[in-house]
């Protein structure tokens, strides 16, 4: 449903408001348009970067949701607000950072927390799962084309793991038997 309602966005974007939706991006430290990380996760430059995003957003996205649908949007909206807060805080200027890549990002942070913090073995199945599948895109934390908002992703990393720990961070106490 995620995938589907990005798309939609994209397309109403495009039809409706000639690709001016993409203002309510992050736009680092602009005191107005803070508000703006909750929209910038599901705006996109342009049909290549939505398509670029589709298949981790619904594979990662989907694995994080397998816990139902109240925990995701949690996660989801974590990773947005903290991930894109430290956007808007840290990123660089006079740029616009936009597209689900923070979330993906994120999710993928989550999968693994939720392995490292809970250890039981469909946890850390999935963590091991997501990180072959996508582990590779950590490069992108890494500054390099200055077109692409390392920044979103290593926010958006961050963010998930914290909502990891934040959401999993606590494994039950084992009982404490007594003698005699």
């Amino acid at each position: 449903m995620l995938v589907v309602g990005v798309w939609a966005q994209e397309l109403v974007d495009l039809v409706v408001f000639d690709g001016d939706l993409d203002y309510y991006g992050i736009e680092p430290r602009n005191p107005g348009t803070f508000w703006h990380v909750l929209t910038a996760p599901f705006l996109h430059a342009d049909f290549a970067h939505l398509i670029a995003n589709t298949v981790p957003l619904a594979v990662l996205g989907f694995m994080s949701a397998v816990r139902g649908v109240g925990r995701f949007l949690a996660v989801t909206l974590l990773i947005a607000v903290v991930g894109g807060g430290l956007v808007w805080l840290f990123a660089r200027g006079d740029s616009v950072h936009l597209g689900a890549s923070e979330l993906i990002f994120g999710y993928l942070a989550y999968l693994l927390g939720v392995g490292w913090w809970e250890r039981t073995p469909a946890a850390v199945g999935v963590a091991v799962v997501a990180f072959v599948l996508y582990g590779g895109i950590l490069w992108g934390v890494v500054p390099g084309n200055p077109m692409v908002s390392w920044e979103a992703h290593l926010f958006g990393f961050l963010a998930g793991v914290l909502a990891a720990l934040l959401l999993h961070g606590r494994r039950p106490a084992r009982p404490v038997e007594r003698a005699g």
